[in-house]
């Protein structure tokens, strides 16, 4: 069963109850990330999300860990583009003692000074490590190239020199503006009922009072970039970024099951054709980026240099050959069935099922429909791929981005 409650101030919980599990994940949600932060807000996001872990009134970082730890429970956080999430995982019979420690942290954090100076050499030594990772440099440089400098084509993790810079003030100001009740979601799933998930918020929310919530809406000017980075690295990584629709649409389940045909597996399109008959790559995929005002088909490979006009011409070949001549029933019914699957898989696991449900809430703002989007995905046909289709894979608005050893660009 699905529960859902709402509050004077804005904030919304949501529990699924998964009959005969022992364990729980519970998350706070909030609707913010490095899409709408601003030149000098960039990368705060992700530093807010680090440092509240390092101290509250009643606890210092090691104390936290360590209560955590002395109940068995997980706990971790992740910064998105829209999406900030607080998340951990504990038994059931230890969920009121969690739910104390990951509110403690959410709600009381300090940011102490030392700590603040700490973290912030803690997070440059992440963007040092993401620079050296040419697979995610690659597919953030991506993101440039389709984006710019701004909204969607910020860097999750900011610059180095934005980093050192932020202050306690820039911190306090920022969660003002954004850790705001009517922009926060608290999810549970698994084995927790709605009566004690209820009690659990009251008592830690119940007071949580009204900012001044700033509802910012990224401003996209799509680019049509060709970039590149260049690194003394052994490999060329390439990625292409087609336009497709915004999270929401009702295209949206029959562009994941053309993806699906396209680069989702490894009985995909590109996978068959990139990587088992010519052998241009180990790692090569596609994968779908929405966001409310934009979104995006993402494909990537980690090539050979000496390789890599071929390998990008085997890119342009399977889309063109998907463009020209459509999928085949097979290929639709094989993909529907994986989508299928997916739904199914992510049912038994409480940790993708707090997250979906509180996602979804933040996003559109009501409970996720597990039967009303497997009978939409069940009511899709054949016939209707042809004309989404017509929509993907558009050449005069892609965007490119390599990283590698080279300074040639690829050309749009």
């Amino acid at each position: 069963m699905v529960y859902e409650k709402r509050y004077e101030n804005g904030l919304r919980l949501v529990v699924k109850n998964m009959e005969g599990l022992m364990s729980v994940t519970m998350g706070i949600l909030v609707g913010t990330g490095a899409g709408v932060e601003s030149d000098s807000e960039d990368g705060i996001s992700h530093f807010i999300e680090h440092m509240q872990f390092k101290g509250t009134k009643k606890r210092n970082a090691f104390e936290i860990s360590d209560a955590f730890d002395r109940i068995g429970a997980q706990v971790n956080a992740f910064t998105g583009k829209d999406l900030t999430c607080y998340y951990s995982k504990c038994t059931s019979d230890h969920t009121s003692d969690c739910f104390e420690l990951l509110s403690d942290l959410f709600l009381n954090a300090t940011y102490p000074e030392d700590e603040m100076e700490r973290e912030k050499g803690v997070i440059c030594e992440e963007i040092s490590m993401n620079e050296d990772t040419p697979e995610d440099l690659c597919l953030d440089l991506l993101a440039n190239a389709f984006y710019g400098k701004e909204n969607y084509g910020r860097n999750i993790l900011g610059s180095a020199k934005n980093v050192k810079g932020f202050t306690l003030d820039d911190v306090q100001k920022y969660k003002r503006a954004r850790y705001c009740p009517e922009n926060i979601v608290i999810s549970f799933a698994g084995g927790v009922d709605m009566t004690t998930a209820e009690a659990l918020v009251e008592t830690y929310f119940g007071r949580l009072e009204k900012g001044a919530f700033e509802n910012r809406k990224p401003k996209i000017i799509k680019q049509h970039l060709s970039l590149i980075k260049q690194k003394p690295i052994e490999q060329m990584h390439i990625a292409i970024a087609y336009p497709s629709v915004c999270r929401g649409d009702s295209r949206e389940d029959m562009v994941s099951a053309i993806n699906g045909v396209f680069g989702g597996s490894m009985s995909a399109r590109l996978f068959q054709e990139v990587r088992e008959k010519r052998g241009l790559a180990y790692s090569v995929y596609s994968y779908i980026s929405a966001f409310p005002e934009a979104a995006t088909q993402n494909v990537y490979a980690g090539v050979n240099p000496t390789k890599a006009d071929e390998a990008y011409q085997a890119i342009h070949d399977v889309v063109a050959q998907m463009k020209k001549d459509g999928i085949t029933k097979d290929e639709f019914l094989r993909s529907r069935e994986q989508m299928k699957a997916g739904m199914f898989f992510s049912n038994e696991s409480s940790n993708a099922q707090m997250l979906l449900y509180g996602k979804y809430m933040l996003y559109f703002n009501k409970i996720f429909d597990f039967e009303d989007k497997l009978n939409r995905i069940n009511a899709m046909t054949y016939d209707d791929t042809r004309d989404v289709l017509s929509i993907m894979f558009n050449d005069d608005e892609k965007a490119v981005a390599v990283v590698g050893n080279t300074d040639k660009p690829f050309a749009l």
